[in-house]
Parts: C-alpha cells; structure tokens; sequence
C-alpha cells in the first residue's frame, strides 16, 4: 500500500466503481476505499431499474414539484447513454437491457398526470410518448384490463444490481486502481494542500496523503462530509424490494405507475424484481439516531401493498411465489435531485449522492472525474450543488420550498 495517491474515492458500490474505473483510464492514481464488501450497500440492494421518466415521488406531489424535479433530466438523458457504452465496455455482467419503459394510468387523474408529465419531460429533450389504452395493450397485452393509458420512454430499462458494481471494480483494478474493502474511513483532515485520509483495515491504520477525496458513499456521505468540514444534508430512506420465482418470459419493459409506488422487470433469468419506493423502517441506535449499518426492517402494509401494485398492473404475477423480500436504504435530499459536484468549503472534496443514485452512478461518475481533473464538467451542475443547501449558491428559498 503506497502513502499518497492521486484521488481517494470512498465507497465500493457502482459509483465508486465506475469512478474508480475511468479514473485509472485516465492514468489517475486512485485508491477506492470500501467499509465493508464490495457492493454490500444501496447498490446491491435495490431492484436495478434504469428510469429516466419521472417517478412516482417526483410527481405525486403536482406539476411544480415535478418541474424542480425535471432539473435533474440532462442528468438521465447522459446516463441513458452511458450504460450503453458501460454495457459495449465492461460485457454482460453489468445485464445492461435498454428495451424501453412504460408509466402506466388506471384512472383519469392519473391519464391527466401522465400527459402532464410526458409534455414536461419532452421539453427537456426526453423520448417519451403518451400511448392510449389500445396502443398499450398492443405494446405489452399482459398488463390489466384497466390500464386506461401509459407513457412509453424507449431508452428506459435495467441493469443487474448484484454483479454492476463488482464488475466495475475488477475493471478499475484492471486498469490500475486499487481497491481496498473492508476499509472503514475514520478520520479525513486537511494537512497543507493535501487531505490526510485514515482508515482502519483488518485492525490495522491505513494512513494515506491525496489531492482529491471523492464521497461516493451513500448514506455516508453527509458523515464522511462532516470530517471534512462539508455539509451535505441527505437523509437515509428504507425501502421495500421482492423477488419472484422464474417464470416464463413476461415483459421485457421496466414498468411504473403514475398513481402508486410501484417499479417491476423481469431479470434475464426469469425472475420478477418488484419496487417502487414502498418504506420500510430504518433501524434505530439507543440514543434514537438512524444506524446507517443496519439494514432496516419491512412494513407488513409496505410488502402487501407493493404487491397488489404489481398484481393490478401485471395480473399474471399474482401466480408466482415470491422468493425474497428485502430492505434497501438509499438517500434523498430535501428537494429530491442528486447532490453532484464539489464540497463546500472543502477543497479538493467532491460528492455525489441522492435520488435515483444506481440509474445516474455512470452520469455522476463521468462529472466528477472531469472535476477531479481540473476539467469543465459536461453538463452546467449549479441545479445539484451541495451549496444550494448552505445559501452561498443562491437557491436556499427554493430547497426550503421542497423540504
């Protein structure tokens, strides 16, 4: 193990990995540091959906917040994009399948929000189309009787969330990164123009000396940030996830739902994943604080009422036995777009976390790699800075307004 190192990424999941990857491309000396296995957190554990629609919880809410939420748009068109080229780069163990999405109405509040959001998301640039109830079941005759519209992003589809970020890493390591797991992070101070970065590995300090220090940690991020003197005020949230038994091919879509939680695929094995942002409870330290290693615990209604989702939008899943049901912790900012760019007042210090972190991790790779070289980002980041929170980047009414 070397003293110094160009960048230090913190974190092990598809982020970091990713990260970590075009970083060593770019014959930049990167150290990943990982607490615990190799995507053993938020990346191996949600349902791997690639939407680049607006979901559920950015619309439930009216056309406004939806609006706020449409800023993160160039973000999705971008990662769209990438996961192709990850998919051409890395092979099919990333199971990259872009075969298109459907958001699907089953009542007239819902068509109404469908059209409002399709026509939003299109004045971003976004392939997306309105389809009636006919045009529907020709796409996709499986889905129930009461779809009375749906709208269709082509770009959209999956990835496997349990062999991405592994993947990425061997590919990182491949090029040149190293990669240290089981790695926990306990202390980042700024030492001149470097930062000092301590980590204690098999009970052993692992003391290192950077230029750059990137969070990609997830529900982390705002700790790690804090030894940095940073404030990134994401918040964990505890999830809902199952898995059926294989079936027959069902649906090559990823499908949504405009008036309920609720994301469903079909894995290359047969396997039906089924999401959509149900809670779960986080568990609880005793002084009441969340504890951000424990995996949290399901919600009998949550479980329940994912599956009738999944069963009024695709009837045939109501014959197959679920395999598993688990809980995955992800992290959102008040106004729910991504936290992308550098730290506030750390320099050298950079982030990337929030909202619909697996679907942008390739996006939120490629901008932070420009950064951490000294090179312009590709894409005008001031909408996903972690200052919009602190009020020196001008918009702390508008965070408030969404809190």
């Amino acid at each position: 193990m070397k003293s110094r190192y160009d960048v230090v990424v913190i974190g092990g999941g598809l982020l970091g990995g990713s990260l970590a990857l075009g970083l060593a491309r770019d014959d930049v000396d990167v150290l990943l540091l990982e607490r615990d296995q190799i995507n053993q957190h938020a990346s191996g554990r949600n349902a791997g959906s690639l939407h680049f629609q607006l979901e559920y919880r950015m619309i439930e809410r009216g056309i406004e917040a939806a609006r706020r939420a449409a800023e993160a748009i160039p973000l999705h068109l971008e990662a769209a994009r990438l996961w192709q080229e990850l998919s051409a780069s890395i092979g099919p163990s990333l199971g990259v399948s872009q075969h298109g999405g459907l958001m699907l109405a089953t009542a007239v509040e819902d068509v109404r929000r469908l059209e409002a959001k399709a026509e939003l998301e299109q004045s971003w640039g976004l392939d997306v189309k309105v389809l009636d109830s006919a045009q529907a079941h020709d796409l996709a005759p499986y889905l129930s009787d009461s779809v009375l519209a749906a709208s269709f992003c082509p770009t959209e589809g999956k990835a496997n969330a349990r062999t991405s970020a592994p993947a990425l890493c061997r590919a990182a390591v491949q090029a040149g990164a190293t990669v240290l797991s089981r790695a926990g992070v306990t202390s980042i101070e700024r030492h001149g123009s470097r930062w000092r970065v301590v980590a204690e590995h098999e009970g052993d300090a692992v003391v290192v000396e950077t230029d750059a220090v990137v969070l990609a940690a997830g529900v982390w991020c705002s700790e790690l940030a804090e030894m940095m003197g940073s404030y990134v005020p994401v918040e964990p949230v505890a999830l809902t996830m199952s898995v059926t038994a294989r079936t027959a091919p069902l649906t090559p879509y990823l499908i949504q739902h405009a008036g309920a939680r609720l994301s469903l695929k079909q894995s290359v094995e047969g396997n039906v994943l089924i999401g959509g942002g149900w809670p779960a409870q986080v568990t609880t330290l005793p002084n009441g604080s969340i504890d951000l290693r424990g995996r949290g615990q399901l919600l009998a209604d949550s479980v329940a009422g994912n599956a009738a989702a999944a069963m009024n939008a695709v009837p045939a899943v109501a014959d197959l036995p679920v395999l598993r049901t688990w809980v995955g912790t992800t992290t959102l900012a008040p106004d729910q777009l991504p936290v992308v760019g550098p730290l506030p007042g750390a320099p050298g210090g950079f982030v990337a976390t929030g909202g619909s972190a697996f679907t942008l991790g390739p996006v939120f790779a490629e901008l932070l790699g420009e950064l951490v070289q000294g090179r312009a980002p590709r894409l005008d980041l001031r909408s996903y800075a972690a200052d919009r929170f602190s009020g020196t980047a001008g918009t702390t009414e508008r965070a408030a307004q969404h809190a």
